[in-house]
């Protein structure tokens, strides 16, 4: 099981509270995580990952084991604190401005 934490916002739009948990066959990546949670969670399809592309939406940012880890190609295996469920993957609104 990988541990999620999500934005409140999105927390609220898919009705959970604190951090949710998936399951993800094969390798661990960003991207069966996102998958498994718009599976499980389908409301939540177009608010991490655009819907034809795929790719991270902006001021999205995905972090785990105090590394972000946005930048990565979304087939990297995640880190191994993550996949042992000791550390979670998160899922952060970025802010911008001054």
């Amino acid at each position: 099981m990988i541990r999620v934490i999500i934005p409140a916002h999105l927390r609220t739009l898919a009705r959970v509270e604190g951090e949710v948990r998936v399951e993800v066959e094969g390798v661990a990546t960003q991207r069966a995580v996102l998958d498994a949670l718009e599976e499980r969670y389908p409301m939540l399809r177009g608010t991490i990952r655009d819907h034809v592309t795929q790719k991270r939406r902006p001021f999205v940012r995905f972090f785990a084991c105090e590394r972000d880890l946005s930048h990565e190609a979304p087939d990297a295996r995640l880190p191994d604190a993550v996949i042992a469920g000791t550390e979670p993957f998160l899922i952060v609104g970025a802010i911008a401005g001054g």
